[in-house]
């Protein structure tokens, strides 16, 4: 059973994945009057009101591509990612930032959407040639397959994620937590990395714990998985009992990592990453595990709320 939902992730929007290969149905999509589109500049989405902003036809007028991404049926609209080429963000539609600083203003379903978009718009702008013989590649099935444009190769290339382990190291009620250098002093995240070939999840939790703390691992259960497009990962995270509590920074990735108490994290001296990452879900799912207020009623993003006077500050 998966304990909790993540954000970028949930069932947002209808795939419609039959329709992809269906190039009719696909055109009278693309031209019908309801039609939606999400368009992304440079890697920057379009907020307006607060919302992700689904342009129609008329708006985007002679700025709207000769082709999209059909992502799928939104609300039983069309909706379509489209690739803006202007030199200049058009400001007329709206405020295009980057993704993780609208995470905070966007409701879960609209920060999936954009995510969604600027992803597979991203995949086609570092793939526009064959992999294989280095001629341009060509769009089909809605925009999820890239085609050598040479009928002798008839290389098809696919939507790719980078799968990476997460994962919450606990040992007699105490947290694993580390810190990167380029980070403040008083801010703690959980043990990542990128999983290699021939490799397991669970071999790979194994090794990045081991890697970047010294601290050996028994076992470790699945817990959720999130989206994480930054650039374009998938973070498949873990809670892990640790079989020792010996910390050494074996390979330079972290700048310190050190085990922390309950009493610790709801302290409010220690900063832990976003309610909106997977890092603060597999942090909370541990530290309400015993009775006590929840993690989320102290933590805001970036820091954490002082309990009231009389309430109870941590969890025994």
């Amino acid at each position: 059973m998966i304990p909790f939902p993540t954000f970028f992730s949930g069932d947002y929007i209808d795939r419609a994945t039959t329709r992809r290969s269906d190039t009719t149905a696909l055109a009278a999509a693309w031209h019908s009057a309801d039609c939606r589109f999400l368009p992304i500049w440079d890697s920057l989405c379009l907020v307006r009101d607060g919302a992700a902003a689904r342009l129609t036809r008329a708006e985007l007028g002679a700025l709207l591509p000769e082709r999209g991404i059909f992502l799928g049926l939104d609300a039983g609209q069309a909706l379509f990612a489209v690739a803006l080429a202007t030199p200049e963000p058009p400001a007329q539609f709206g405020t295009f930032g980057g993704l993780r600083e609208l995470t905070s203003c966007l409701e879960a379903r609209d920060a999936g959407l954009l995510a969604y978009a600027r992803a597979m718009v991203n995949w086609q702008r570092q793939h526009r040639y064959c992999s294989a013989c280095g001629n341009p590649a060509e769009t089909t099935d809605g925009g999820f397959v890239l085609a050598c444009s040479n009928a002798g190769c008839g290389q098809r290339s696919f939507p790719r994620l980078d799968p990476a382990i997460i994962v919450l190291v606990h040992r007699d009620q105490h947290c694993l937590l580390g810190r990167q250098a380029s980070w403040p002093a008083q801010r703690f995240s959980t043990i990542a990395g990128f999983v290699e070939p021939g490799e397991s999840l669970e071999d790979a939790v194994r090794r990045e714990v081991a890697e970047e703390t010294n601290v050996v691992v028994t076992g470790c259960a699945y817990q959720a998985s999130q989206p994480w497009p930054f650039p374009a990962s998938l973070m498949v995270g873990f809670h892990a009992l640790a079989a020792s509590d010996d910390i050494r920074l074996n390979d330079a990735e972290l700048a310190e990592a050190r085990w922390f108490s309950r009493q610790e994290l709801a302290g409010g001296t220690v900063v832990l990453p976003p309610r909106a990452s997977v890092a603060f879900r597999l942090i909370e799912a541990w530290f309400d595990a015993v009775p006590g207020p929840g993690l989320s009623s102290l933590h805001r993003d970036g820091a954490f709320l002082r309990p009231a006077p009389g309430t109870p500050a941590a969890r025994r």
